[in-house]
């Protein structure tokens, strides 16, 4: 059983990468450290959430970095987000590569800017799943960016705090 739902899994994976769509444009707008707005050649303008990451939330420690970060890497430059499916928010989930193939989810691993969202990796080809996770690490043993911190909050931790209605002051900082 468990073997078909491997087997099962892998299919599907294949399946959604061989419907996989491409988005081509230009970066006009970065919301935080794991969202951008990229405007393509005929003016549509799309919401990505980059595929594989999580950065910290704007409220959270690190996330205007994470912000800054996201920014000086790929704003007013020309992307292509390869995508295969959209959020519960209709954001198209997306890898985003600049033009010199910089993988900019990846990068943003890399400078200690968000975390591998692990709970998506399946989601993830295989390659890309294995870099990411290798990335963080590396990130973390470096006390990069947010793991500078003896115990960052993960921003999936962070939000599900916020939504209980504890974790933060009533001027949003954390407690």
């Amino acid at each position: 059983m468990r073997y078909l739902k491997i087997a099962i899994t892998i299919i599907c994976l294949c399946a959604s990468l061989l419907h996989a769509e491409t988005i081509v444009g230009q970066v006009v707008a970065v919301s935080d450290g794991d969202t951008i707005k990229v405007l393509d050649d005929s003016k549509k303008l799309f919401v990505i959430r980059l595929m594989g990451i999580d950065a910290p939330e704007k409220a959270q420690p690190f996330g205007q970095r994470a912000k800054q970060s996201l920014s000086e890497l790929v704003f007013q430059r020309r992307v292509e987000v390869q995508w295969n499916k959209r959020d519960r928010y209709d954001r198209v989930v997306g890898k985003v590569l600049l033009s010199d193939s910089t993988d900019a989810c990846l990068e943003q691993i890399v400078r200690g800017m968000a975390w591998h969202y692990k709970q998506y990796a399946s989601e993830q080809m295989v390659e890309d799943r294995l870099k990411y996770s290798q990335a963080e690490q590396a990130a973390r043993s470096a006390h990069e960016g947010l793991w500078a911190e003896d115990h960052p909050t993960p921003p999936w931790m962070w939000r599900r705090v916020s939504a209980n209605g504890h974790g933060r002051t009533k001027d949003g900082v954390a407690r």
